[in-house]
């Protein structure tokens, strides 16, 4: 096994982040949107999964009755999304706005945001929000660039981009973790 250093306290082994997940309402539609216009690779689908008795509620904290399948996208060199399809009864089918407890958006990297912009903007079902936007001159990012978008059934996503091309070098930005040298 790999060493590393470990986080102070916290989990032992703890060594990267595994994979980000996101319902959907319609699995394969969001399967072919990463792979069709994000360079997705289908990596696997599973299921359906249900369980006996209050399985799910107790593993997964959904309706006992529930019932997915989920698919797994790899996005670039190191982002796994996974992605779940459930019916259950009473699920709420309204995406979290990004002001709501639960809200989320999954962002990506682009060199040329407006290359992406116009790209993004011709994908039928996306609704643009305004951008791409910059950041204020004191920013921690200064100098980026992005936009918000929703995919055709509602999830936020939002492509940035850093033009200057040094990863906001001499800004507290610069300790995240950097875009990958290519996509793949």
């Amino acid at each position: 096994m790999p060493t590393s250093a470990q986080p102070s306290g916290g989990v032992p082994t703890l060594r990267s982040v595994d994979h980000v997940a996101f319902t959907v309402p319609d699995l394969d539609a969001a399967v072919a949107f990463f792979v069709d216009h994000f360079g997705g690779e289908l990596v696997f689908h599973d299921g359906p999964f249900s369980g006996q008795g209050d399985e799910m509620a107790r593993r997964l904290n959904v309706d006992p009755k529930a019932r997915c399948r989920l698919a797994m996208v790899r996005l670039g060199r190191h982002t796994n999304l996974e992605l779940f399809e459930y019916e259950a009864p009473q699920r709420r089918e309204t995406p979290p706005r990004n002001s709501d407890i639960g809200g989320h958006h999954l962002a990506l990297y682009v060199d040329d945001i407006n290359a992406a912009h116009a790209y993004v903007a011709s994908i039928p079902g996306v609704v643009m929000m305004d951008g791409p936007n910059g950041v204020a001159l004191d920013s921690p990012v200064a100098g980026q660039r992005w936009f918000y978008f929703l995919t055709p059934w509602g999830m936020h996503m939002e492509l940035t981009s850093c033009p200057r091309g040094d990863f906001y070098a001499g800004l507290p930005g610069a300790a995240m973790a950097p875009p990958a040298e290519s996509w793949r």
